[in-house]
Protein backbone atom coordinates (compact mmCIF):
# COMPACT_ATOMS: atom_id res chain seq x y z
CA UNK A 1 0.00 0.00 0.00
CA UNK A 2 1.44 3.53 -1.07
CA UNK A 3 1.92 5.86 1.65
CA UNK A 4 0.66 9.48 1.33
CA UNK A 5 2.34 11.98 3.19
CA UNK A 6 -0.16 13.93 5.69
CA UNK A 7 -1.73 16.50 4.80
CA UNK A 8 -1.03 19.87 6.05
CA UNK A 9 -2.04 20.58 9.85
CA UNK A 10 -4.33 24.04 10.41
CA UNK A 11 -2.73 26.54 12.71
CA UNK A 12 -5.28 26.48 15.57
CA UNK A 13 -4.86 22.74 16.36
CA UNK A 14 -8.65 21.94 15.70
CA UNK A 15 -7.96 19.74 12.66
CA UNK A 16 -5.50 17.73 14.36
CA UNK A 17 -7.98 17.18 17.35
CA UNK A 18 -10.79 16.54 15.12
CA UNK A 19 -8.62 13.48 13.18
CA UNK A 20 -7.33 12.48 16.64
CA UNK A 21 -11.08 12.19 17.63
CA UNK A 22 -12.17 10.36 14.48
CA UNK A 23 -8.78 7.98 14.51
CA UNK A 24 -9.26 7.00 18.69
CA UNK A 25 -12.77 6.63 18.04
CA UNK A 26 -11.98 3.89 15.06
CA UNK A 27 -9.42 2.18 17.33
CA UNK A 28 -11.97 2.00 20.38
CA UNK A 29 -14.77 0.74 18.30
CA UNK A 30 -13.55 -0.27 14.81
CA UNK A 31 -15.09 -1.65 12.53
CA UNK A 32 -17.53 1.08 13.16
CA UNK A 33 -20.15 3.30 10.96
CA UNK A 34 -19.34 7.22 10.36
CA UNK A 35 -22.40 8.21 12.33
CA UNK A 36 -21.23 6.19 15.40
CA UNK A 37 -17.90 8.04 15.38
CA UNK A 38 -19.97 11.18 14.79
CA UNK A 39 -21.61 10.23 18.58
CA UNK A 40 -18.37 9.08 19.98
CA UNK A 41 -16.34 11.51 19.37
CA UNK A 42 -18.89 14.67 19.53
CA UNK A 43 -18.60 15.92 15.50
CA UNK A 44 -20.90 16.28 12.98
CA UNK A 45 -20.99 13.83 10.22
CA UNK A 46 -19.64 16.22 7.94
CA UNK A 47 -16.71 16.56 9.83
CA UNK A 48 -16.08 13.23 10.60
CA UNK A 49 -16.46 12.72 6.55
CA UNK A 50 -13.51 14.88 5.87
CA UNK A 51 -11.02 13.10 8.41
CA UNK A 52 -12.16 9.96 7.10
CA UNK A 53 -10.95 10.86 3.97
CA UNK A 54 -7.93 12.21 5.51
CA UNK A 55 -6.58 9.10 7.18
CA UNK A 56 -7.60 6.94 4.29
CA UNK A 57 -5.67 8.64 2.57
CA UNK A 58 -2.72 8.60 4.65
CA UNK A 59 -3.31 4.66 5.26
CA UNK A 60 -4.66 4.61 8.78
CA UNK A 61 -8.09 3.55 7.72
CA UNK A 62 -9.79 1.87 5.22
CA UNK A 63 -13.37 0.80 4.62
CA UNK A 64 -14.69 -2.78 5.21
CA UNK A 65 -17.62 -2.45 2.94
CA UNK A 66 -17.66 -6.59 3.32
CA UNK A 67 -19.33 -5.95 6.58
CA UNK A 68 -22.72 -3.76 5.36
CA UNK A 69 -25.60 -5.84 6.03
CA UNK A 70 -27.75 -6.81 3.01
CA UNK A 71 -31.31 -6.17 3.02
CA UNK A 72 -31.33 -2.67 4.79
CA UNK A 73 -33.53 0.14 4.15
CA UNK A 74 -31.76 3.50 2.38
CA UNK A 75 -28.00 4.27 1.83
CA UNK A 76 -25.69 1.69 3.36
CA UNK A 77 -23.15 2.97 5.63
CA UNK A 78 -19.97 1.50 5.18
CA UNK A 79 -18.08 0.73 8.16
CA UNK A 80 -14.28 1.80 9.08
CA UNK A 81 -11.84 0.11 10.69
CA UNK A 82 -7.79 0.68 11.08
CA UNK A 83 -5.65 -0.71 8.20
CA UNK A 84 -4.72 -4.28 9.65
CA UNK A 85 -0.67 -4.84 9.49
CA UNK A 86 -1.24 -7.92 8.36
CA UNK A 87 -3.00 -6.48 5.56
CA UNK A 88 -0.52 -3.95 4.10
CA UNK A 89 -1.23 -1.20 6.84
CA UNK A 90 1.31 0.65 8.82
CA UNK A 91 3.36 -0.97 11.27
CA UNK A 92 5.55 0.13 14.30
CA UNK A 93 8.76 -1.53 15.48
CA UNK A 94 9.36 -1.85 19.38
CA UNK A 95 12.49 -2.82 20.72
CA UNK A 96 12.38 -3.33 24.57
CA UNK A 97 15.80 -3.06 26.33
CA UNK A 98 16.34 -5.11 29.14
CA UNK A 99 19.36 -6.08 31.54
CA UNK A 100 20.24 -9.87 29.81
CA UNK A 101 18.68 -9.33 26.58
CA UNK A 102 16.35 -7.33 24.32
CA UNK A 103 13.56 -8.30 22.60
CA UNK A 104 11.75 -7.07 18.97
CA UNK A 105 8.37 -6.84 18.05
CA UNK A 106 6.14 -5.38 14.80
CA UNK A 107 3.21 -4.49 16.00
CA UNK A 108 0.11 -3.00 13.80
CA UNK A 109 -2.22 0.08 14.71
CA UNK A 110 -4.11 -2.35 17.50
CA UNK A 111 -0.56 -3.07 19.23
CA UNK A 112 -0.94 -6.66 18.09
CA UNK A 113 2.81 -8.20 17.57
CA UNK A 114 3.15 -9.30 13.97
CA UNK A 115 6.64 -10.67 14.03
CA UNK A 116 8.84 -10.68 17.37
CA UNK A 117 12.58 -11.35 17.46
CA UNK A 118 15.56 -10.98 20.22
CA UNK A 119 18.89 -10.72 21.24
CA UNK A 120 21.04 -12.01 23.97
CA UNK A 121 23.93 -9.45 25.25
CA UNK A 122 24.14 -10.32 28.83
CA UNK A 123 28.47 -9.99 29.03
CA UNK A 124 28.46 -7.34 26.50
CA UNK A 125 30.68 -4.47 27.59
CA UNK A 126 28.93 -1.17 28.81
CA UNK A 127 30.75 0.66 25.92
CA UNK A 128 29.97 -1.90 22.99
CA UNK A 129 26.06 -2.35 23.93
CA UNK A 130 24.25 0.35 21.98
CA UNK A 131 25.80 -0.41 18.73
CA UNK A 132 25.17 -4.52 19.60
CA UNK A 133 21.70 -3.62 20.31
CA UNK A 134 21.65 -1.07 17.08
CA UNK A 135 23.33 -3.36 15.15
CA UNK A 136 20.36 -6.45 15.98
CA UNK A 137 17.44 -4.43 15.50
CA UNK A 138 18.82 -3.31 12.13
CA UNK A 139 19.16 -6.74 11.37
CA UNK A 140 16.08 -8.12 12.41
CA UNK A 141 13.78 -5.20 10.58
CA UNK A 142 15.89 -6.55 7.69
CA UNK A 143 14.53 -9.37 7.63
CA UNK A 144 10.44 -8.84 7.80
CA UNK A 145 8.27 -10.02 6.15
CA UNK A 146 4.87 -8.86 7.25
CA UNK A 147 3.37 -5.54 7.63
CA UNK A 148 3.62 -2.82 5.14
CA UNK A 149 4.72 1.11 5.72
CA UNK A 150 7.06 0.63 8.91
CA UNK A 151 6.63 4.21 10.61
CA UNK A 152 9.32 4.06 13.08
CA UNK A 153 10.98 2.77 16.09
CA UNK A 154 9.85 2.69 20.06
CA UNK A 155 12.20 2.11 22.06
CA UNK A 156 11.81 1.46 25.95
CA UNK A 157 14.17 0.66 28.73
CA UNK A 158 14.17 0.78 32.34
CA UNK A 159 15.91 3.24 34.32
CA UNK A 160 15.85 7.28 34.47
CA UNK A 161 14.71 8.47 30.95
CA UNK A 162 14.02 11.83 29.33
CA UNK A 163 11.99 11.28 26.19
CA UNK A 164 12.46 14.81 25.21
CA UNK A 165 15.74 13.75 23.96
CA UNK A 166 16.05 10.42 23.53
CA UNK A 167 18.45 10.21 26.30
CA UNK A 168 18.77 7.26 29.21
CA UNK A 169 20.01 9.68 31.89
CA UNK A 170 20.72 6.87 34.64
CA UNK A 171 20.33 2.71 33.69
CA UNK A 172 23.00 1.55 36.26
CA UNK A 173 22.40 -2.28 35.35
CA UNK A 174 23.47 -1.24 31.86
CA UNK A 175 26.18 0.92 32.85
CA UNK A 176 24.74 3.68 31.19
CA UNK A 177 24.49 7.33 32.17
CA UNK A 178 23.01 10.15 29.63
CA UNK A 179 23.42 7.87 26.82
CA UNK A 180 21.86 9.29 23.27
CA UNK A 181 19.56 6.40 23.15
CA UNK A 182 17.10 7.57 20.04
CA UNK A 183 20.10 8.99 18.01
CA UNK A 184 22.01 5.87 18.39
CA UNK A 185 19.37 3.80 17.05
CA UNK A 186 18.27 5.99 14.26
CA UNK A 187 21.98 5.68 13.24
CA UNK A 188 21.90 2.03 13.01
CA UNK A 189 17.97 2.22 11.34
CA UNK A 190 17.50 5.25 9.99
CA UNK A 191 14.22 5.44 10.69
CA UNK A 192 12.46 7.77 13.12
CA UNK A 193 12.97 6.97 17.07
CA UNK A 194 11.03 7.88 20.24
CA UNK A 195 12.00 6.51 23.81
CA UNK A 196 10.38 6.26 27.17
CA UNK A 197 11.10 4.08 30.41
CA UNK A 198 9.07 0.84 30.29
CA UNK A 199 6.83 1.42 33.42
CA UNK A 200 5.65 4.98 31.56
CA UNK A 201 5.40 2.64 28.32
CA UNK A 202 3.27 0.11 29.46
CA UNK A 203 1.24 2.45 31.66
CA UNK A 204 0.70 4.27 28.07
CA UNK A 205 0.05 0.25 26.38
CA UNK A 206 -2.34 0.14 29.17
CA UNK A 207 -4.27 3.26 28.49
CA UNK A 208 -4.36 2.95 24.36
CA UNK A 209 -5.11 -0.61 24.17
CA UNK A 210 -5.86 -2.20 27.76
CA UNK A 211 -9.34 -1.89 30.27
CA UNK A 212 -11.08 1.11 29.87
CA UNK A 213 -10.76 1.71 33.90
CA UNK A 214 -7.19 2.70 33.39
CA UNK A 215 -8.23 5.80 31.04
CA UNK A 216 -9.45 7.15 34.88
CA UNK A 217 -6.29 6.28 37.14
CA UNK A 218 -3.81 3.53 36.33
CA UNK A 219 -0.83 2.38 38.47
CA UNK A 220 1.65 0.83 36.91
CA UNK A 221 4.26 -1.63 39.23
CA UNK A 222 7.24 -3.30 37.13
CA UNK A 223 9.26 -5.88 38.72
CA UNK A 224 12.37 -7.16 36.71
CA UNK A 225 15.76 -6.31 37.24
CA UNK A 226 14.72 -2.84 37.45
CA UNK A 227 11.91 -1.72 39.48
CA UNK A 228 10.07 1.08 38.89
CA UNK A 229 6.53 2.60 38.62
CA UNK A 230 4.18 4.92 36.68
CA UNK A 231 1.28 6.80 37.33
CA UNK A 232 -1.39 7.87 34.79
CA UNK A 233 -4.48 10.43 35.87
CA UNK A 234 -7.52 10.66 33.37
CA UNK A 235 -5.15 9.33 30.27
CA UNK A 236 -2.59 11.15 31.05
CA UNK A 237 0.99 9.25 32.17
CA UNK A 238 2.71 11.41 34.85
CA UNK A 239 6.53 12.08 33.88
CA UNK A 240 7.57 14.28 36.54
CA UNK A 241 10.60 17.42 36.42
CA UNK A 242 13.07 15.93 34.02
CA UNK A 243 10.73 13.35 33.53
CA UNK A 244 12.31 11.98 36.57
CA UNK A 245 8.75 10.19 38.19
CA UNK A 246 8.19 6.44 39.13
CA UNK A 247 11.63 5.52 40.58
CA UNK A 248 10.36 3.09 43.68
CA UNK A 249 13.63 1.37 44.01
CA UNK A 250 14.04 2.52 48.07
CA UNK A 251 10.27 1.88 48.42
CA UNK A 252 10.15 0.45 52.23
CA UNK A 253 8.68 -3.13 51.82
CA UNK A 254 6.93 -4.31 55.12
CA UNK A 255 8.58 -7.20 56.66
CA UNK A 256 11.34 -7.38 54.84
CA UNK A 257 14.82 -7.29 55.63
CA UNK A 258 16.91 -7.83 52.38
CA UNK A 259 20.34 -5.27 52.16
CA UNK A 260 19.78 -2.67 49.88
CA UNK A 261 23.22 -1.26 48.31
CA UNK A 262 22.13 1.79 49.33
CA UNK A 263 22.97 0.96 53.54
CA UNK A 264 19.25 0.54 54.30
CA UNK A 265 17.13 -2.79 54.17
CA UNK A 266 13.71 -3.71 53.04
CA UNK A 267 14.29 -1.43 49.59
CA UNK A 268 11.89 -2.90 47.38
CA UNK A 269 14.55 -2.85 44.40
CA UNK A 270 16.89 -5.22 46.56
CA UNK A 271 13.90 -7.58 47.64
CA UNK A 272 11.60 -7.98 44.76
CA UNK A 273 14.36 -7.64 41.81
CA UNK A 274 14.84 -10.39 39.39
CA UNK A 275 18.89 -10.00 39.98
CA UNK A 276 17.72 -10.47 43.87
CA UNK A 277 15.35 -13.25 43.16
CA UNK A 278 17.97 -15.00 41.13
CA UNK A 279 20.46 -14.46 44.02
CA UNK A 280 18.60 -16.19 46.31
CA UNK A 281 17.81 -19.39 43.90
CA UNK A 282 21.43 -19.89 43.16
CA UNK A 283 22.54 -19.57 46.47
CA UNK A 284 20.47 -21.91 47.70
CA UNK A 285 21.11 -24.35 45.33
CA UNK A 286 17.89 -24.49 43.61
CA UNK A 287 19.25 -22.70 39.77
CA UNK A 288 22.46 -23.96 38.13
CA UNK A 289 23.54 -19.92 37.31
CA UNK A 290 21.50 -16.72 38.89
CA UNK A 291 19.08 -16.35 36.46
CA UNK A 292 15.28 -15.31 37.41
CA UNK A 293 13.99 -17.04 33.96
CA UNK A 294 15.02 -20.18 35.52
CA UNK A 295 13.55 -20.04 38.64
CA UNK A 296 10.78 -19.40 36.99
CA UNK A 297 11.02 -22.56 35.07
CA UNK A 298 11.61 -24.52 37.55
CA UNK A 299 8.67 -23.57 39.45
CA UNK A 300 6.56 -24.82 36.32
CA UNK A 301 8.79 -28.27 36.46
CA UNK A 302 7.48 -28.91 39.46
CA UNK A 303 10.26 -27.72 41.77
CA UNK A 304 8.63 -26.70 45.02
CA UNK A 305 11.76 -24.71 46.32
CA UNK A 306 11.37 -22.27 43.20
CA UNK A 307 7.57 -22.20 43.56
CA UNK A 308 7.90 -21.38 47.58
CA UNK A 309 10.70 -18.91 46.61
CA UNK A 310 8.53 -17.07 43.92
CA UNK A 311 5.46 -16.80 45.97
CA UNK A 312 7.98 -15.41 48.64
CA UNK A 313 8.57 -12.51 45.73
CA UNK A 314 5.00 -12.16 44.71
CA UNK A 315 3.77 -11.49 48.47
CA UNK A 316 6.61 -8.60 48.51
CA UNK A 317 5.30 -7.22 45.64
CA UNK A 318 1.91 -7.30 46.94
CA UNK A 319 2.59 -5.54 49.88
CA UNK A 320 4.77 -2.71 48.51
CA UNK A 321 1.98 -2.69 45.66
CA UNK A 322 -0.16 -2.22 49.01
CA UNK A 323 1.34 1.16 50.24
CA UNK A 324 0.98 2.68 46.56
CA UNK A 325 -2.90 1.95 46.57
CA UNK A 326 -3.01 3.92 49.56
CA UNK A 327 -1.23 6.54 48.69
CA UNK A 328 -2.62 6.84 44.86
CA UNK A 329 -6.02 4.78 45.43
CA UNK A 330 -5.89 4.34 41.50
CA UNK A 331 -9.01 2.49 39.38
CA UNK A 332 -6.77 0.15 38.13
CA UNK A 333 -3.20 -1.40 39.18
CA UNK A 334 -1.18 -3.04 36.67
CA UNK A 335 1.56 -5.40 37.99
CA UNK A 336 4.50 -6.43 35.20
CA UNK A 337 6.11 -8.91 37.01
CA UNK A 338 7.63 -12.05 35.09
CA UNK A 339 6.16 -14.88 37.04
CA UNK A 340 2.72 -13.81 37.29
CA UNK A 341 2.55 -13.51 33.55
CA UNK A 342 2.85 -16.84 33.10
CA UNK A 343 1.33 -18.52 35.74
CA UNK A 344 -2.18 -16.26 37.68
CA UNK A 345 -1.41 -18.27 40.98
CA UNK A 346 1.20 -16.00 41.29
CA UNK A 347 -0.88 -12.60 40.42
CA UNK A 348 -3.44 -13.86 43.07
CA UNK A 349 -0.44 -14.27 45.66
CA UNK A 350 0.00 -10.50 44.68
CA UNK A 351 -3.27 -9.34 45.00
CA UNK A 352 -3.95 -11.59 48.55
CA UNK A 353 -0.96 -9.61 50.27
CA UNK A 354 -1.89 -6.05 48.85
CA UNK A 355 -5.36 -6.32 49.92
CA UNK A 356 -3.86 -7.64 52.76
CA UNK A 357 -1.55 -4.86 53.28
CA UNK A 358 -4.07 -1.59 51.68
CA UNK A 359 -6.75 -0.22 54.18
CA UNK A 360 -8.54 1.60 51.15
CA UNK A 361 -8.34 -0.94 48.56
CA UNK A 362 -10.36 -4.23 49.52
CA UNK A 363 -10.99 -5.65 45.98
CA UNK A 364 -8.78 -7.64 44.56
CA UNK A 365 -10.06 -7.28 40.68
CA UNK A 366 -8.69 -3.67 40.73
CA UNK A 367 -5.07 -5.26 40.49
CA UNK A 368 -4.35 -7.01 37.34
CA UNK A 369 -1.32 -8.20 34.66
CA UNK A 370 -0.80 -6.11 31.54
CA UNK A 371 -3.53 -6.55 28.75
CA UNK A 372 -0.61 -7.99 26.32
CA UNK A 373 0.28 -10.46 28.54
CA UNK A 374 3.67 -12.01 28.04
CA UNK A 375 4.66 -9.77 25.25
CA UNK A 376 3.60 -6.22 27.07
CA UNK A 377 6.88 -5.11 27.05
CA UNK A 378 7.57 -5.30 23.04
CA UNK A 379 3.84 -4.15 22.48
CA UNK A 380 5.06 -0.92 25.23
CA UNK A 381 7.71 -0.28 23.21
CA UNK A 382 6.32 -0.27 20.05
CA UNK A 383 3.22 2.33 21.82
CA UNK A 384 5.96 4.50 22.68
CA UNK A 385 6.06 5.27 18.91
CA UNK A 386 1.77 4.94 18.17
CA UNK A 387 0.86 6.96 20.92
CA UNK A 388 2.33 9.93 19.60
CA UNK A 389 0.07 9.20 16.58
CA UNK A 390 -2.94 8.89 18.02
CA UNK A 391 -2.86 12.16 19.60
CA UNK A 392 -1.81 13.83 16.83
CA UNK A 393 -2.06 11.83 13.57
CA UNK A 394 -1.31 14.03 10.70
CA UNK A 395 2.05 16.00 12.87
CA UNK A 396 3.43 11.95 13.71
CA UNK A 397 3.17 11.09 10.36
CA UNK A 398 4.41 14.55 9.20
CA UNK A 399 7.75 14.20 11.51
CA UNK A 400 8.05 10.00 10.63
CA UNK A 401 7.98 11.33 6.50
CA UNK A 402 9.90 14.77 6.51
Amino acid sequence: MPHTPAPPTSGDGRREANVAAVLRAVLDHGPVSRSAIARSAGLSPAAVSRQCTDLARIGLIREVPELVASGGVGRPQIPVDLTAGDGGGPVAAGIHIGVPRSTFCLADLRGRVLSRGGFRHEGVPAAELPDAVGRALAAFLAGRTVGGPLLGVGAAVGGWVDPATGTVVRHDALGWHQYPLGAGLRRHTGLPVRVDNHARAVAQSELLFGRPAARRSLLHLFVGNVVDAALAIAGVVHRGPRSGAGDVAHLPVPDSTAVCPCGRTGCLEATASDTALAHRAFTRGIVPEPSASLVVDAAAAGDRRADALLRERARAVGRAAGLLLDVLNPDLAVITEQSSLLDPEYLEEIRTAAIGHSVVCDDPQRIVGPHAGPAALPVAAATVLLNPLFRSPLQALGDATS
